[in-house]
């Protein structure tokens, strides 16, 4: 019954996010200046133009606008990309196309980054304030530091043009797992930083807790001390990192999947913005609020596994 009543209570939370955030897109996409028909129609009649201003709810007001935004939703089409006067694109098959390449690239870069951060989390706490260790974490600030789009730029130069290994922009059809190693690996530095700095901290501070003196005494390996013993009670923090840090991956994206030309959501919503189409922005915006929502009710659930306290 608990259980039952958790799940109700998360699935109520994500429909409150997932409202409050497409309400207030819509509000400030109706800031925008401009005439809505001109900017979607420019070479069309008046009359078609008063056509597609109707049929938006220009001159509705907000919960008006908002409710018909919903039912699009309900029916799966998710509203209209305007192509012109009288023709137009249904977002919903868009969405559908490009979630799959959005989320594959967000699990793509977080696998890279956890393979990575976690034994040289486990190594550089191991050597605490020796040279090794020291080396690793400036090294971690150095990739904190460089911005997505510039790794991803010095990555394309070497691997793409110089190496010639890998392809530097997706071709056509569906996207290859190799089309997904640059992207991927742009995303993944940063995240790197934050997972090895994060799990460092907490594995020092378990290594000092009295069941590792304990596991110490008994003449345990210390590989065993670390791995089965410190490094799980060390993991929430990374856990709770990983979850948050989608929203910023979400946002990486954005300018990555442009550079990579990855038909993603990122792409999809860059387009939005620069034609001002309204209606597939706020779809987009709740598709994005979604995913957010959902991963971080993952990351809940996996806390019950990792750490028993928490099922109390």
């Amino acid at each position: 019954m608990g259980i039952l009543r958790s799940f109700v209570k998360t699935i109520g939370q994500i429909v409150v996010v997932v409202i409050v955030v497409t309400f207030l897109t819509q509000i400030l996409m109706r800031q925008i200046p401009g005439d809505i028909g001109v900017i979607l129609a420019p070479f069309a009649s008046n009359e078609q133009r008063d056509a597609i201003r109707e049929e938006i709810g220009v001159n509705d007001n907000v919960f008006v606008q908002y409710g018909r935004w919903v039912g699009t939703v309900f029916d799966g089409s998710f509203g209209k990309r305007y192509t012109g006067a009288q023709s137009y694109i249904e977002v919903g098959p868009e969405i559908r196309k490009a979630l799959p390449n959005t989320l594959a690239l967000i699990l793509y870069s977080q696998l890279i980054a956890l393979a990575l951060a976690i034994p040289l989390g486990v190594w550089s706490a191991y050597r605490a304030g020796r040279m090794p260790d020291k080396v690793v974490s400036g090294l971690g600030f150095g990739f904190l530091a460089f911005p997505n789009f510039a790794l991803a730029l010095v990555l394309i130069y070497f691997f793409g043009v110089k190496l010639k290994w890998l392809p530097t922009q997706h071709a056509s059809g569906d996207v290859t797992p190799k089309e997904m190693v640059l992207p991927a690996l742009s995303l993944a530095m940063g995240q790197l930083a934050v997972y090895m700095r994060l799990l460092r901290s907490d594995l020092v501070s378990t290594l000092q807790q009295d069941f590792i003196s304990m596991a110490k005494a008994k003449g345990l390996q210390p590989s065993r001390i670390l791995w089965r013993h410190a490094l799980r009670p060390s993991s929430l923090t990374l856990l709770t990192a990983a979850g948050l840090q989608t929203g910023a991956l979400i946002g990486g994206t954005l300018v990555v999947e442009v550079i990579f030309g990855i038909p993603g959501i990122g792409l999809l919503i860059i387009n939005a913005i620069g034609k001002r189409q309204i209606i597939e922005l706020q779809s987009l915006v709740a598709v994005v609020a979604i995913v957010f929502v959902l991963i971080n009710f993952s990351v809940d659930a996996l806390y019950r596994v990792l750490d028993p306290r928490i099922r109390r």
